[in-house]
């Protein structure tokens, strides 16, 4: 659908996000291959993060965590969606989308290398390290991808525009897990840590943490490659502007509903795909599930992030018909129905039920961010940075839900905590409709005055 939503100040039509007064009368560019490079930043910082989901099953296994512990993987990596996010919009303002997005292509390299001493330590302290600054490189290049695809075409088309790129963040996700799990999983060995002690131990744990340094290294040098073709493109945006004043005042924006209360649906929304898709490994490993060994468990993870890839280039399309409050508030019901289903049924139908909710996923991050964006105009990098600190709910509500399941002993009834996560997404998109409704009658009744 298009829109046209006035500023919350009243002051009329806003502004086109991430404008840069360039390449239209709108204020958008096009630049066909920059589109290509965003897309490869999505797949890129897409698939990487995914990878967590296999990370986990394993560094459980090797250090014998519980849930919780288990689940500060995820905290170690998306706390730097707290910290980096706001340094990361002010470095993206002062040097541009493409040199920011070189900058976060470099970090997340030199994340990826720090595997290397954290196999060498065998401690998992170190992983967790290692992980932080790899997520600190996803971080800057989500604050740059983001606006810069709304950027890369119409205002009004946007929304759909951002969905499609996002199918190519789904395309990694779909495909990184089921290698990291052939790479990673199936080399667990026969032997149990329960087994061994004191330098036995050790040695185990160096010898099956290297499959991790050997997968991480090979994502270092595609990332290097990856920087290196953003550098010769850094100035295709040579007029680019970003709006002036402290990066840190950019808080105020919290105070319009509108982006406020997407940021916090951005919160529970990451926190709840991020939580199930950790527990999907230990989740149909269990016997009233589907009683899958660990490597064939893990090799169903795509299922989830694929019904992500699917629905995203579907609602793409959908997007572009419907009005995106509808569609949010659609899918965010579908996702609290199958997580339903799945805690209350046993065998096929649970885990089945469990992985469709990646479908239920596709088009909420997405919609999400333009819904909140709407009229920020030259605020674009603040905005986005604000909202990539809101992916921090990957941090906070896994080890939530980790916790629930250590407590209950289930992982069903811990499913309870996503779906509540849902239900304020649902509620978002359904303020939305109702905020564009009224904009609609005061619009027409201006008309006769």
């Amino acid at each position: 659908m298009a829109f046209s939503p006035a500023n919350n100040d009243g002051s009329g039509e806003a502004p086109a996000i991430g404008q840069t007064g360039t390449g239209s009368p709108s204020g958008h560019v096009d630049v066909p291959e920059l589109r290509l490079f965003v897309f490869a930043l999505f797949f890129v910082f897409g698939g990487i993060t995914s990878l967590n989901d296999v990370i986990i099953p394993k560094l459980k296994e090797l250090f014998t965590l519980n849930y919780f512990q288990a689940m500060l993987v995820q905290s170690a990596f998306f706390a730097a969606y707290l910290i980096v996010s706001i340094p990361g919009a002010a470095l993206v303002k002062r040097i541009g989308y493409m040199r920011g997005a070189a900058v976060g292509l470099v970090t997340m390299m030199a994340g990826c290398l720090l595997f290397i001493p954290a196999s060498q330590s065998a401690r998992f302290g170190v992983f967790l390290l290692a992980l932080f600054v790899l997520a600190s490189g996803i971080t800057i290049v989500q604050v740059v991808a983001n606006p810069l695809i709304s950027l890369l075409g119409p205002p009004r088309t946007a929304p759909s525009r951002l969905t499609f790129a996002q199918g190519f963040n789904s395309l990694g996700t779909t495909i990184f897990p089921y290698v990291g799990s052939v790479l990673i999983l199936g080399s667990l060995a026969a032997v149990s840590v329960h087994d061994l002690s004191g330098p036995a131990l050790e040695a185990y744990r160096v010898q099956e943490t290297r499959v991790v340094v050997h997968a991480y290294l090979g994502l270092a040098v595609i990332l290097a490659l990856v920087a290196l073709m953003v550098w010769f493109h850094r100035n295709r945006l040579p007029n680019e502007t970003h709006g002036s004043g402290s990066i840190l005042r950019s808080v105020d924006l919290l105070k319009r509903p509108r982006f406020g209360f997407g940021a916090a649906s951005i919160f529970l929304y990451v926190g709840a795909e991020v939580a199930i898709g950790s527990l999907i490994v230990s989740y149909l490993m269990q016997a009233d599930v589907l009683g899958l060994a660990e490597q064939s468990a893990g090799k169903l993870i795509p299922l989830y992030w694929g019904g992500a890839l699917v629905g995203r280039f579907i609602g793409s399309a959908v997007l572009r018909v419907i009005e995106p409050g509808k569609v949010l508030a659609s899918v965010a019901c579908g996702a609290i129905g199958l997580l339903a289903l799945s805690a209350l049924s046993h065998g096929a139908v649970s885990g089945y039920a469990l992985l469709a909710v990646g479908l239920m996923n596709a088009i909420m991050f997405p919609t999400i961010f333009s819904l909140a964006s709407e009229g920020l105009g030259e605020r674009a990098a603040d905005g986005s940075g604000l909202i990539c600190v809101a992916i921090v709910g990957g941090a906070v509500i896994p080890p939530l839900t980790g916790t629930l399941a250590d407590l209950s002993g289930s992982l069903s009834v811990a499913l309870a905590l996503p779906a509540l996560c849902y239900g304020v997404i649902l509620l978002y998109g359904g303020w939305c409709v109702r905020h564009r409704r009224g904009q609609a009658r005061r619009a027409a009744a201006s008309t006769f005055v």
